[in-house]
């Protein structure tokens, strides 16, 4: 008969054990598994903060297995993450790590990121950025990426951070006449700009992005790589410094 002495013992070996273990009531009789009941309210009632542990336990060991399905989908898709020929490319491009970022204008979270990363790139010279234009909050989302794709197409890597970085700062309606002034702003040819939006390899580039980030199982912006790491959501400029410092340890 299980009671209160052997309980804590009992409780602890079955949260430990893994969701597979089970306790077989068909093998007790109606009074026994009456008190067995009785002595686990007991006993929780009396210890609430063992359904907490238990709960921490559950949240770390579904953290560990998440980090380490992220590891594998990093390494299985690293070409497609770091090399795929059409993504721009900032900070350093030799350096000795890289940060990749999944992005989306309208995205409040990227916004608040783009201040921490640009810091980390101003006091770290040896950061290699990436941005992955992954446009997933509606018209106004694709209407900038597509733009800024397309100046990237035709005016390069600079034109395309010009406006990246004007749009990461920028709080209004994205329209076709807001992104022109923009392109104005940085003396860009807006016409062929606009013209060349809805071109196909415009297309491509997000299709592909689309794609890597389903395999990636992403789902929302901002996402982050650092070197095999993939990091959901936004983090501050501290907890950025860190995962580099120690990814470089390494």
């Amino acid at each position: 008969m299980i009671n209160r002495l052997i309980l804590p013992a009992f409780m602890a070996a079955l949260v430990a054990s893994g969701p597979t273990a089970a306790l077989d009531l068909e093998t007790m009789s109606a009074e026994e598994r009456t008190l067995f009941r009785s002595e686990v309210r007991d006993y929780l009632m009396e210890n609430p903060e063992v359904i907490m542990e238990a709960v921490q336990a559950l949240e770390d060991r579904q953290a560990a297995d998440q980090a380490n399905a992220d590891l594998a989908l990093v390494s299985n898709n690293a070409d497609a993450i770091f090399e795929d020929g059409f993504s721009f490319v900032g900070g350093n491009p030799d350096g000795d790590i890289t940060i990749v970022e999944f992005m989306d204008y309208r995205c409040g979270y990227c916004k608040r990121a783009y201040g921490e990363v640009e810091k980390l790139l101003e006091t770290d010279g040896e950061i290699r950025f990436i941005v992955k234009e992954f446009p997933i909050l509606g018209e106004q989302s694709i209407l900038a990426s597509r733009f800024v794709i397309a100046a990237k197409q035709l005016e390069g890597a600079e034109a395309y951070k010009s406006l990246h970085d004007a749009l990461m700062e920028f709080n209004g309606d994205i329209t076709i006449a807001a992104l022109r002034r923009l392109s104005d702003t940085y003396e860009l040819d807006a016409d062929a700009i606009e013209s060349r939006m809805n071109d196909d390899s415009v297309t491509d580039e997000i299709s592909q992005t689309r794609a890597l980030a389903q395999k990636l199982r992403i789902t929302g912006t901002p996402t982050f790589v650092v070197h095999d790491e993939m990091l959901r959501g936004y983090l501050p400029y501290d907890q950025m410094r860190a995962i580099l410092d120690e990814k470089r340890e390494l």
